[in-house]
């Protein structure tokens, strides 16, 4: 499962990105700002308010910033993999890199209005609250 930020449009396109390469369909979604997302955030000690991380949730670990992209890749397989590679580089320096790219993600790629919505085709894939 995947927890993305829904008003944001890197997030947003990311979530398309999933969508478009994930070929059996495994990966559920959830923005941050359904209560479910919230919920989710609450309970593992997660800023409820800032929205600022990803979440990647598999097997009831739960992966968090760049390391949650590295996750999800992982599951995608395919060329995906050639970026494991990363794995190797230490957490704090990969999440910089992260920590930067998501405070300014609003200011470079902008926001949306409101929340994706998911096509009847998708929405099954999607928690509602």
């Amino acid at each position: 499962m995947l927890l993305f930020d829904g008003v944001c449009n890197l997030c947003n396109s990311a979530v398309q990105y999933v969508i478009r390469n994930d070929h059996q369909e495994a990966i559920s979604f959830a923005s941050l700002q359904s209560n479910f997302g919230r919920q989710v955030l609450s309970e593992n000690q997660f800023d409820t308010t800032s929205l600022k991380t990803v979440l990647y949730i598999k097997n009831g670990e739960i992966y968090a910033k760049s390391s949650a992209i590295l996750a999800l890749k992982k599951d995608l397989g395919g060329w995906h993999n050639l970026l494991l590679i990363f794995w190797m580089v230490p957490a704090f320096l990969r999440d910089f890199v992260y920590d930067v790219i998501a405070k300014n993600r609003y200011k470079v790629f902008g926001i949306r209005e409101e929340c994706y919505l998911p096509t009847p085709e998708l929405t099954k894939r999607f928690i509602q609250d």
